[in-house]
């Protein structure tokens, strides 16, 4: 029988099925928990049922709490309220996982007696990405499952845990071994009742405490471990802190420090710029004009030109998705140096762990190296990774006009320049866009999207899909000397170059930027994505300290000297020379060098990029 519009409650077996079907994501929202609290009620109630399985229809069990209902007066049933009945019901309850099992819904799944799942199915408690913390009990309840410092690193980390690990973590007490999930769970439901097993309840679990009530130092470790990567962020030292209090406090003392260190993040302004920011990406997948049922091309094969260090950190993305590139140089050398370096981040990640030796081997064995633009024939797509000079790209694609097949996508990688300009030069301009990655491409999330004048929907549909496939965040853009990254990255540049003449030195500025929040700031950025970008050497006129490091050689990271000089583990270091070739170069310019405070610094590379951005909205 139908519950409401959302839950759905039927009896197999003697077992009771609630089974919630609110797409997209099937969010814990108001007429969910209603729904299911029902659901509960009348299992409870009916003899003829001896247990429950909650499970979910779609694509995924649920995957969190409704956040638009953040900041709104609460509607009942609280999912706490429904986490209480679920946890003191006289039967069984399974919680049955598919697809994902986050934030809320992870939270309520805890609750459950038991929780069975497909082997495809991920666990998390992700809400340190909106700024958050778990709060209906995930902190208190995790770690009395999983152990203390399991629970730290998932919650800090807001990483899915594949099924297979969760088992092993005894997050999960049972792997579906078949396709019907909903059977398996019913089966062990009945199973459980058979044998007359305990309803273990979390809240009452106390065993994996012990170790960290034995370790005093843990959570002084784990706070020191993790410094650089928690820098500037509130969730994760709260994240912490509530876990500490399951270890140190009662249950319910535990749960009442979680929910005030939850709304003490919840009021503030961090966690609603970072919610902004969540929602906001969200709406970046909706583009005017593109339907989200606009069809897209097969994108089988990819082409990269340019082995450099943006070429080969483009055509990681796509190799690390499975999909087969073929990478285009103009010299063996090039082409062996930039396969080179590929091959060593694949093995350094291997290295650190986040993937595997076979990894390695898989990725590189999609890799095709060339030395003509023909064997671009057969790509659905190909991306242009070469010089940012204008005369350059032009001469590339009228070059791939003739040797792409129809219906290929032409892209290019330029920073800056236009992309109409660069589409004129071919028999298609509706076949191509720009795709601007940022350095380092291969791990850097954000994609520009630019939309030539003649650029197809289709076109733009597909790009927008394969930014997904790639783990990227698409962003369509205007066809503007900069798109809106560069834009605002140029404002901020600017006044750092006059900061730079005027009495700061590069590492002062950068020291600011990021004691402020940033991950790096404007002269450790270009050094790490190349100081040649957009430079010409014929056309290099020594007027700014930029052009004179590249007229010098120090070209950046990849050159081992920039404005930092770069050891061969690319730590970056102030530079003597550098340094003498600012005060060389202001004293030519007639500047009168002074001491500039911190605080000037920041205001003067900050309100340009907000002044930038609001003159781009």
């Amino acid at each position: 029988m139908n519950i409401n519009a959302v839950v759905d409650y039927a009896v197999d077996a003697g077992v009771a099925v609630i089974t919630v079907d609110s797409p997209p994501v099937n969010a814990l929202s108001a007429p969910v928990r209603a729904g299911i609290y029902r659901g509960v009620e009348t299992a409870a109630a009916d003899a003829a049922v001896g247990a429950i399985v909650l499970i979910c229809a779609g694509r995924t069990f649920f995957a969190g709490a409704d956040i638009t209902e953040f900041g709104k007066p609460p509607v009942s049933p609280l999912l706490q309220d429904l986490q209480a009945l679920i946890e003191n019901a006289p039967k069984p309850v399974v919680a049955a996982i598919h697809g994902t099992a986050l934030g809320g819904g992870l939270e309520l799944a805890l609750v459950a007696h038991y929780r069975i799942a497909v082997p495809a199915a991920s666990c998390g408690l992700p809400e340190v990405d909106i700024g958050l913390i778990p709060g209906a009990g995930g902190s208190q309840r995790l770690p009395r499952v999983v152990g203390v410092e399991a629970a730290l690193e998932m919650i800090t980390s807001a990483r899915h845990v594949p099924a297979a690990q969760a088992h092993a973590m005894g997050l999960l007490d049972v792997l579906a071994q078949g396709p019907d999930l909903r059977a398996e769970a019913v089966a062990f439901a009945r199973r459980v009742v058979a044998e007359g097993r305990a309803l273990p309840r979390v809240r009452e679990l106390d065993a994996k405490l012990e170790a960290a009530r034995a370790a005093p130092g843990l959570f002084a470790q784990f706070r020191a471990g993790h410094a650089r990567r928690f820098r500037g962020f509130l969730a994760p030292e709260y994240a912490i802190r509530a876990v500490e209090a399951a270890v140190n406090l009662p249950f319910d003392a535990g749960i009442a420090e979680e929910k005030r260190l939850f709304r003490e993040l919840l009021d503030g302004s961090q966690s609603a710029a970072q919610r902004h920011a969540f929602f906001a990406e969200r709406r970046a997948a909706k583009v005017p004009g593109i339907p989200a049922d606009a069809p897209t091309r097969t994108i089988a094969r990819v082409g990269v030109i340019g082995a450099g260090t943006m070429g080969g950190g483009i055509a990681m993305n796509f190799l690390s998705a499975g999909i087969p590139v073929v990478l285009v140089e103009t010299s063996r050398e090039a082409l062996d140096r930039g396969i080179g370096v590929m091959r060593g981040n694949y093995e350094s990640s291997a290295k650190r762990g986040t993937s595997g030796a076979a990894d390695v081997a898989r990725n590189m064995a999609l890799l095709t190296g060339s030395l003509a633009l023909g064997d671009l024939a057969d790509c659905d797509l190909v991306i242009e990774a070469v010089f940012e000079q204008m005369a350059i790209k032009q001469d590339v694609f009228a070059h791939l006009d003739r040797v792409a097949k129809p219906g290929a996508i032409l892209a290019s990688n330029t920073s800056y320049l236009d992309i109409d300009a660069i589409a004129a030069c071919t028999s298609r301009p509706a076949d191509v866009l720009g795709m601007h990655f940022f350095s380092p491409a291969n791990i850097m999330r954000l994609l520009e999207i630019v939309r030539g004048r003649a650029t197809a929907v289709d076109v733009i549909a597909t790009a927008m899909k394969l930014a997904r496939t790639i783990g990227k965040v698409g962003v369509v853009v205007g066809n503007c000397h900069g798109f809106v990254g560069n834009r605002m990255l140029a404002a901020r540049n600017r006044e750092a170059d006059r900061l730079v003449l005027e009495g700061a030195l590069p590492w002062d500025v950068d020291r600011v930027l990021y004691d402020f929040g940033f991950p790096m700031g404007p002269f450790r950025m270009r050094d790490l994505a190349g100081l040649d970008i957009g430079w010409d050497a014929a056309k290099s006129s020594s007027s700014t300290v930029r052009e004179l490091l590249c007229e010098m050689g120090r070209r950046g990271q990849k050159t081992g000297a920039g404005y930092y000089d770069h050891d061969a583990a690319r730590n970056a270091a102030p530079s003597a020379v550098t340094e003498r070739l600012i005060l060389d170069f202001a004293a030519r310019q007639g500047v009168a060098r002074r001491a500039i405070a911190d605080e000037e610094i920041l205001e003067r590379c900050l309100y340009p990029m907000v002044n930038e951005g609001a003159k781009i909205l």
